[in-house]
């Protein structure tokens, strides 16, 4: 049997494809640190890796490495890399981003 599908499902369709992913960037070097379901919980984890950027800046000034920046976006779970895998909070101090 048929069934009509109205706008409104569709529209709630694409955003339920949606998630949200805090992007580490560092140089020309952009990377997925992490997805979430809401906004809110990517921009506090972006808060918290920011901390830890700041609380290791001397380090980070010492070793040369250069100083990621974190940033939140919207993204489609099917834009996800299939060998994606979560960044590692302190991921930088080994100097790169993976």
């Amino acid at each position: 049997m048929s069934e009509i599908v109205t706008l409104d499902q569709v529209r709630n369709a694409r955003r339920d494809d949606r998630i949200w992913a805090v992007i580490a960037t560092s140089g020309r070097a952009a990377r997925i640190a992490e997805i979430y379901p809401t906004r809110d919980a990517a921009l506090a984890d972006q808060a918290w890796r920011e901390q830890q950027v700041r609380a290791y800046a001397q380090f980070l000034r010492l070793s040369r490495q250069p100083v990621p920046s974190y940033s939140v976006a919207p993204i489609r779970r099917a834009d996800l890399p299939r060998s994606w895998r979560p960044l590692p909070a302190l991921g930088f101090l080994r100097g790169r981003l993976n």
